[in-house]
């Protein structure tokens, strides 16, 4: 989708601007990013739009975990880069070895979602999960994702049990006995692609979190996420039964870490 096209498209979610005109740098200060990349074939136009479309899917990401706008950039540890290029035919990824989110110009509208997730999953890892020395070039990128499913050593937390949970609610059955219906899919639709990307574990999580933001949150911003009930996609995804299940996961997480940070 083009980027232009959002400028007559409606988003359906709490007004955080009033109407004004923000720049990148006020992403970086207000969500605590890292440091932001834009690409030399971005106009002012396109920047500006870009700015106020990204200020307002970062804003509700914020509202929707009940965390402080500034714990959205994990500390600074998130850089953000838009338009810079990137694999073709890739509307965003995220880059862990430079911890860096990237938006495609004119398709990474609908991604943010997903990618904020990943980026999460890979800042949590080592802060839940006793992981090891992560020095030296050889070290292996790990999500937390990654550790649940190796049944990986966790630190004793309370906040880090409710982590645990949420991929519990996510790819376990309800009795915690037997992987969800949701994995079972996805590893069905990686046999008929001869591929191992939907089954892995953070690409099921981000899906989920991605599916829980666009039907649980109670805001319309396809900018943030879009596409996750379409009929030919749906079976990719959690149903809106599981959705609920993970939404209530994820706030039970979310919402005293939020109240931590805003102490």
């Amino acid at each position: 989708m083009q980027l232009t096209s959002f400028k007559y498209k409606t988003r359906k979610g709490p007004d955080y601007r009033h109407g004004d005109q923000v720049s990148f740098v006020d992403i970086k200060e207000t969500f605590g990013i890292g440091g932001i990349r834009i690409g030399k074939w971005v106009n002012k136009e396109e920047k500006d739009l870009a700015a106020n479309l990204i200020f307002d899917s970062l804003a509700d990401l914020a509202y929707i975990l009940a965390l402080p706008p500034s714990a959205i950039g994990l500390r600074g540890n998130l850089s953000l880069a838009f338009g810079t290029g990137g694999r073709k035919g890739v509307q965003a990824h995220y880059a862990p070895n430079q911890r860096e989110l990237a938006l495609a110009k004119n398709a990474g509208a609908g991604a943010l979602a997903h990618e904020f997730w990943h980026a999460f999953d890979h800042y949590i890892a080592e802060k839940a999960f006793d992981i090891g020395d992560r020095s030296g070039p050889q070290r292996q990128i790990l999500f937390a994702s990654d550790c649940w499913l190796k049944n990986a050593d966790h630190f004793p937390h309370p906040l880090n049990e409710r982590l645990l949970k949420i991929f519990d609610a996510t790819l376990l059955t309800p009795d915690g006995q037997d992987r969800h219906d949701y994995v079972s899919r996805s590893v069905k639709a990686d046999q008929a692609m001869g591929s191992s990307y939907f089954s892995q574990p953070t690409e099921m999580m981000a899906r989920a979190f991605e599916a829980v933001v666009e039907s649980c949150s109670g805001i319309e911003n396809a900018y943030l996420v879009s596409d996750t009930t379409k009929a030919d996609t749906l079976p990719l995804y959690p149903d809106i039964a599981h959705r609920n299940a993970i939404y209530e996961a994820l706030q039970a997480y979310f919402r005293p870490l939020g109240d931590a940070l805003s102490r």
